[in-house]
């Protein structure tokens, strides 16, 4: 008799898409406002002058101009947008 016996079901058997987070723009590149720079859970990176930070800890531009990462503390990084002139950012765009 050649029967195969039934498979069983698992209770481990899933998985969740990856989240997408970590640094978007790096050190010295050119953002636009509104633009996000950093991805994050918790505030390993800190919102600094031309940045806002968002209701997840998100970090994104709210000015034109380029990207600075610096240390606030030994553990945390602080992110900065410089400001630019206007027409820098139109012509590279």
């Amino acid at each position: 008799m050649a029967h195969k016996k039934a498979g069983s079901s698992v209770k481990n058997g899933r998985d969740s898409a990856g989240q997408r987070l970590g640094v978007k723009s790096g050190d010295g590149q050119l953002v636009h406002s509104g633009s996000i720079i950093v991805r994050q859970r918790g505030m390993t990176f800190v919102s600094g002058e031309g940045t806002g930070l968002g209701r997840d800890y998100t970090i994104f531009a709210t000015v034109n101009g380029r990207v600075k990462f610096d240390h606030k503390t030994r553990d945390k990084k602080r992110v900065r947008v410089v400001a630019e002139a206007a027409e820098t950012v139109a012509a590279e765009a």
